[in-house]
């Protein structure tokens, strides 16, 4: 009889993700560069961030044949202690974000690691890794990831004394491809830099061109705190994970202290609709008694979750990026009021439209060519989303638009910008490139849109209709010396006389265009829309 059970064995976090690398992003040539670009550019920003230093962040793609490449990113960033190296970037899952309920940019640990994993699997060579916290010690080391223990490997370590702060890190990837494209690293930083105005960044493609974008502010954003989960967005299983690592002594208690919007007044309220005594350990709860807190909590009402914790780009520093790398001709820059998705995860849409100058993508793909057609710019936490657009609910949001009603067409030179900020960004994915479709965010993300674009309407319509004007103006004074000739034999009246009062008869009409406004139709979906969420 055969033994179905003899090869049954133990997988590790990084032999799963070896064999399941499209779940990190690693599904095509083009996307698994722009990937490792990505997760490494991330982390650079994220670690000056948290060190409150103005980012500066290098970055170079080196063609070394035929879909062999190596990339370089390095930072001024606060470096990383010789016994942290290992953990940061040979060990999946090890981090300081996964267990912190706090809005970033990633948080599953995966980032930096997975770069490593695929480098070393593409290529079989281990990832350089130079970094120092400025104390004049410079630590070194090869990094490879020890797949089957999803520990680091540490090789050819090195410590020296130099004038060094932040990290560079050093891979070679191949099965990957650069490409003249939308989805590209040369897009990707472009979009980094709208979204950051507070870095600045450099880098040389493998065409060996380089691209600055100096920072647009000076000033880093201040660090999101952490808060906790709201009750409104607590299932059963994350009841049961909570109360097994708690330190309080009662349920009742473990309720009051470990959520936010939750009194001891709330708590008291819950214990009335359960069938056990709250006052018992934390630890001792079982399913069943959990589901009867669950169901209780959501027929009660509870006050919104903080939104203070959350920290957008910020209304003047995204026009200030805009100025800086789109140069348009007009912008609308909108921030909404916070909402919350799922019952108890808060949330801030920021929308920017910015029309002429560079914006819109180019017409056939030639920058040479005037740009006329509508690009979106999706980002999450900052982040930009290039892939998976299709499927993401930002993406949705700005189709379901009726463009037409501002005067707008998608054959314009406009780019339509949506950042979503959030403690938790519900992606569609590991590989973190688009957001779920969920009707709270997709009904924000529309308020937004329609208030900028009736901005962005109201302008477009009346410099075209100042258009139309000067041109009926130019049209007209064609016919002035004619017109006036003709009037001269009939009436005696000298031509010169004629001919002013004629222009200023036609200049009187025509030079000033009108503007049009914004149809009502539109407003009262607007308000609609607004009673609709007063109303949830």
């Amino acid at each position: 009889m055969v033994d179905i059970h003899k090869g049954f064995e133990e997988h590790s976090v990084a032999e799963f993700f070896k064999k399941n690398r499209q779940m990190l992003g690693y599904s095509g040539k083009i996307r698994s560069l722009t990937t490792i670009v990505h997760e490494f550019c991330t982390n650079s920003l994220d670690a000056c961030e948290e060190a409150g230093i103005p980012p500066d962040v290098f970055i170079q793609v080196d063609k070394l044949g035929q879909e062999h490449y190596k990339v370089t990113v390095e930072d001024n960033g606060p470096g990383i202690p010789k016994k942290l190296v290992g953990k940061a970037f040979g060990k999946m899952l090890a981090g300081t974000k996964f267990q912190r309920f706090q809005q970033a940019r990633g948080q599953q640990g995966i980032g930096g690691a997975g770069c490593v994993m695929f480098g070393q699997i593409t290529t079989g060579k281990p990832t350089k890794v130079i970094t120092s916290t400025g104390n004049g010690t410079i630590y070194e080391c090869r990094l490879t990831i020890d797949i089957k223990a999803n520990e680091a490997k540490m090789g050819d370590e090195k410590e020296y004394t130099g004038q060094m702060r932040g990290t560079r890190v050093e891979t070679e990837l191949k099965d990957v491809l650069y490409q003249k494209s939308d989805q590209n690293p040369d897009e990707y930083l472009r979009r980094t830099a709208l979204a950051n105005p507070h870095a600045k960044i450099t880098y040389i493609n493998p065409d060996n061109l380089t691209t600055v974008y100096d920072r647009a502010i000076d000033a880093v954003p201040p660090m999101p705190r952490g808060t906790q989960p709201h009750p409104k967005g607590v299932t059963v299983d994350d009841l049961l994970s909570m109360v097994s690592v708690t330190n309080a002594r009662t349920v009742k208690s473990f309720l009051s202290t470990e959520f936010s919007r939750m009194s001891s007044a709330k708590a008291e309220e819950i214990s009335k609709q359960v069938s056990f005594d709250m006052n018992k350990r934390p630890k001792d709860m079982n399913w069943e008694e959990a589901e009867q807190i669950v169901s209780a909590i959501k027929k009660m009402n509870f006050i919104a979750p903080p939104t203070d914790v959350l920290i957008p780009i910020n209304e003047q520093h995204l026009e200030k990026a805009l100025e800086n790398i789109l140069q348009p001709e007009f912008k609308s820059v909108l921030t909404r009021p916070a909402a919350v998705y799922s019952g108890g995860v808060p949330f801030i849409v920021e929308v920017a439209l910015a029309y002429g100058g560079k914006a819109g993508l180019p017409l056939n793909g030639n920058p040479e060519q005037p740009q006329n057609r509508m690009e979106i710019m999706r980002f999450a936490n900052r982040v930009p989303l290039l892939f998976d657009a299709g499927g993401c609910s930002l993406t949705k949001a700005v189709q379901t638009i009726e463009w037409k009603r501002y005067g707008l067409q998608e054959d314009l030179p406009l780019t339509v910008i949506v950042n979503f900020t959030s403690i938790h960004v519900p992606y569609t994915g590991a590989g973190k490139q688009a957001v779920v479709d969920n009707e709270d965010i997709i009904k924000e993300i529309r308020l937004a849109l329609m208030d900028a674009g009736r901005k962005l309407g109201t302008y477009v319509s009346g410099r075209r209709r100042k258009a139309e004007s000067e041109a009926r103006l130019k049209e007209l004074m064609r016919y002035v010396d004619p017109v006036a000739e003709a009037l001269h034999g009939l009436t005696d009246t000298a031509i010169t006389k004629l001919k002013k009062e004629l222009k200023e008869l036609i200049e009187a009409k025509y030079s000033a265009g009108e503007i049009e406004e914004g149809n009502g139709e539109e407003e009262e979906e607007v308000e609609e829309l607004e009673e609709n969420g007063n109303s949830e």
